[in-house]
């Protein structure tokens, strides 16, 4: 199996050669009250984030120059260890953005369904979630992409969609199951696991749960790379404060159009949401993406993503999956109540590739 193509920053943290995008983050400092109102605290992450951006490009550039050494690996991890060892903020840019999503639990929109509920006062919106985030099960995953694995995979309960074929719908649709996240035992797992080999930690179905996520990555101590394992539904605020903190969004980009996405994961916009949250992604992060394809969609919703992916995103690996089964409540809907026949596999392949799509997995 051919490697992959790009993800080339990630493959660079995974072996020490280059710090998480949360590791720089976290090394921002900024002056804040917690209690000033929203947009005076998003305006000064705008601030920070030009630090942020500042501090990126300068590490990026030194990574650049090392390649002119023969030692150049041995250089890196140095100049990595170096970076890693100067004191983090306090407060810092990550500080800032836990302080901003935890504000915005009171009025949420961490998804573009905008519920506008008070989470922390124990009201719930569509995902059904206050803000105590659970897990259902947390491990070294070894089924994920190959680049991934052994990957250090957290599933989350709850989700913001209500997908009918879902293969995890006992989690998704049960968000009060699972163990209740402290986000400082769990940090203190990650790094566990990344010294017993992980070379990721994978949030899974984060996007109800970014208050948590940040929480946990800001009381890691390790040099891990953040994973963000999504529908890509999250709000264009939630993406602004993602910036330096997911190092790359595995994302599933399920539909080619709001029909079939409506229909079958009760969810509305959905092209206007993930569209432009790909877009941010590929433009501060690397991207994994994930195409599911499903039986009779193959030019309803393969051909449209592919072609999408292959002018706004092209530096994308691309990952296309013919995991299809008919699972909970799948069968209630014709089209869905079958698995992929050959011929569709056949044809997704050669869309896919016709498309352009320069780093292709199957």
């Amino acid at each position: 199996m051919a490697a992959p193509k790009y993800l080339k920053r990630y493959r660079m943290v995974q072996g020490n050669e280059m710090p998480a995008l949360s590791r720089i983050t976290e090394r921002i400092g900024v002056e804040f009250d917690p209690q000033t109102e929203l947009e005076k605290l998003r305006d000064i992450h705008k601030a920070g984030i030009e630090e942020y951006r500042k501090l990126r490009a300068g590490l990026d550039l030194e990574a650049v120059e090392a390649l002119a050494y023969p030692d150049i690996l041995d250089r890196l991890r140095l100049y990595t260890q170096s970076f890693l060892e100067i004191p983090k903020a306090s407060p810092s840019l990550l500080d800032l953005k836990v302080a901003i999503v935890d504000r915005m639990l009171e009025n949420c929109t961490c998804c573009e369904r905008r519920c506008e509920i008070n989470r922390k006062e124990g009201e719930k919106g569509f995902c059904r979630l206050t803000d105590v985030s659970r897990y259902a099960s947390e491990f070294l995953h070894m089924g994920e992409e190959p680049e991934l694995v052994p990957s250090h995979t957290i599933f989350f309960t709850g989700c913001v969609f209500a997908c009918v074929y879902c293969q995890n719908w006992d989690i998704s649709t049960c968000p009060e199951c699972g163990t209740e996240i402290d986000p400082r035992k769990l940090a203190k797992l990650v790094d566990f696991r990344r010294l017993h080999g992980a070379k990721n930690v994978n949030f899974v179905t984060p996007a109800p749960h970014p208050h948590t996520v940040l929480k946990i990555v800001r009381e890691m101590s390790s040099n891990t790379p953040v994973i963000w394992n999504s529908n890509m539904y999250h709000s264009k605020e939630i993406a602004e404060i993602l910036e330096g903190v997911v190092d790359v969004y595995l994302g599933d980009f399920k539909y080619g159009n709001n029909a079939c996405a409506l229909k079958f994961s009760k969810v509305k916009n959905y092209l206007e949401v993930v569209r432009p949250n790909f877009e941010f992604a590929y433009e501060t992060a690397e991207i994994l993406l994930r195409h599911l394809a499903l039986p009779g969609h193959i030019e309803c919703c393969t051909r449209p993503i592919a072609e999408w992916v292959s002018e706004h995103t092209p530096h994308t690996r691309f990952n296309l999956m013919f995991q299809y089964r008919p699972c909970y409540r799948a069968m209630e809907y014709p089209d869905l109540g079958r698995h992929l026949t050959l011929e569709e596999q056949t044809d997704a392949i050669d869309i896919v590739r016709g498309a352009g799509i320069e780093d292709l997995l199957i």
